[in-house]
């Protein structure tokens, strides 16, 4: 009986649980490696990130350094020291070439024959005689006197001096002659032909003679150009955004609005040319190539983009400014002007110069409307033909003389220049004047 009970105690008593901590073990590995795998993937994307902003940079360092080390070059010219006779009967003849030319023969005189002074004559810029024309003008005492002049020298003379050519090469693969390359050197060797700052490079217009090229007309084209822009897109862009943002019901018709101006600020900037040929040079026959039908195209593309920046500044106000304003009285209209306007005007600024900006730097429009036209005068007016810095560049890149590559990449600089100072001032003028609610 005893061993009966005993035998039913056995079977009634519960084996002992499985122990847990293997499983808890193969857990804890588990999620060692998924920690592991998720840190090894972080760590890549942060990897594959730094690469390609390095490759970024990388490639930026690579064109700006291409851009400057063909456009540097261009802000140094070549001239010609000359002790020039300033004959009184040719003054009055203006025969400012023979007396250049009698001058530079003075520095050569083994060189008597017809094909080599034919060589000599090449070594001036045929923009010399005005030079010196222009120095007679502004002092007409210098008739019958003796002056020393620096002259502007030919381009190739000026792209010899700066290492463009390469003396190794045959005569007839060089584009330059011996013989003038002899002359060069001549007055190199007497330090009749040196370098010195190219002011011709900003105070002239565009020319044939690459020598004579300058994008004066151009900074001046741009100018006027960006006045009639903001003349027009910022006062018109501001006052749609304080009513969109301030003043305007809520209903189908400003969402409508609303969704047009964003659709127009995605707008390719060639469509707003075709829209100026169309409205403004075929409709209205305003004059082709004047900054004032380019001014009206800008500020057309840019109004979409100010309308935006304004409005996203004016959100950022605090709705307590607005209620503080109402409780003491002010009406809506001195809401906004007084309190809500001043207090977003950063944020307006911030998108208007970077507008600016935008327009400074847009050709495509600016083609459609003719203002690629070959422009030799500085403008004066609105009206006046013009072209602007883009353009210039443009027609730049497309000219087959050697003298004209540094030119185009001097003006990429100088464009570049102007494009990052006017985000920087944006960026500047934000930081100054932003505030944090």
């Amino acid at each position: 009986m005893t061993d009966l009970v005993e035998q039913d105690a056995a079977a009634v008593t519960p084996s002992p649980a499985p122990s847990t901590a293997p499983k808890s073990r193969l857990r804890s590995e588990a999620f060692a490696r998924r920690l592991r795998a998720r840190h090894a993937a972080e760590r890549r994307f942060r990897l594959a990130g730094a690469a390609a902003v390095a490759l970024a940079a990388l490639i930026l360092v690579l064109l700006l350094g291409s851009i400057v080390a063909k456009g540097a070059s261009a802000f140094l010219e070549a001239r010609i020291r000359l002790e020039v006779t300033l004959d009184p009967a040719e003054v009055a003849d203006r025969n400012y070439t023979a007396l250049l030319r009698r001058a530079l023969y003075a520095q050569f005189p083994q060189v008597t024959d017809r094909a080599g002074k034919r060589v000599l004559n090449d070594l001036l810029s045929s923009g010399a005689p005005y030079e010196l024309e222009a120095m007679v003008a502004k002092n007409p005492a210098l008739a019958g006197t003796t002056q020393t002049i620096w002259v502007r020298a030919d381009d190739q003379i000026d792209q010899l001096v700066k290492g463009a050519y390469r003396r190794d090469l045959p005569e007839s693969e060089r584009g330059l002659g011996d013989a003038k390359i002899a002359a060069a050197d001549a007055l190199l060797a007497s330090g009749a032909l040196a370098q010195g700052f190219n002011t011709t490079l900003f105070t002239a217009g565009d020319s044939r003679e690459p020598e004579q090229a300058g994008i004066g007309g151009a900074i001046a084209g741009s100018l006027l150009t960006l006045l009639v822009t903001m003349a027009l897109s910022v006062p018109t862009g501001i006052a749609a955004a304080v009513y969109l943002e301030e003043f305007a019901a809520r209903n189908r018709w400003t969402d409508l609005i609303e969704v047009n101006i964003n659709n127009l600020a995605a707008v390719p900037s060639i469509i707003f040319g075709l829209l100026g040929l169309a409205v403004f040079l075929g409709f209205f026959g305003m004059p082709r190539s004047a900054p004032l039908v380019g001014g009206l195209v800008m500020a057309l593309m840019t109004l979409p983009v100010i309308i935006i920046a304004s409005r996203v500044a004016l959100k950022a106000v605090p709705p307590s400014i607005r209620e503080a304003a109402l409780g003491i009285g002010a009406s809506p209209l001195q809401t906004v002007l007084h309190h809500v306007l001043p207090l977003a005007m950063p944020g307006i600024l911030t998108g208007t110069i970077i507008g600016m900006a935008r327009a400074l730097g847009e050709t495509a429009p600016l083609l459609m409307i003719g203002m690629v036209a070959f422009i030799v005068d500085i403008p004066h007016g609105l009206t006046d033909s013009a072209t602007v810095l883009p353009v210039q560049i443009y027609m730049w890149a497309d000219s087959p003389e050697r003298a004209f590559t540094e030119r185009t990449s001097a003006a990429i600089l100088i464009l570049l220049g102007v494009l990052i100072l006017l985000n920087g001032v944006a960026v500047i003028l934000r930081k100054i004047f932003e505030r944090r609610w």
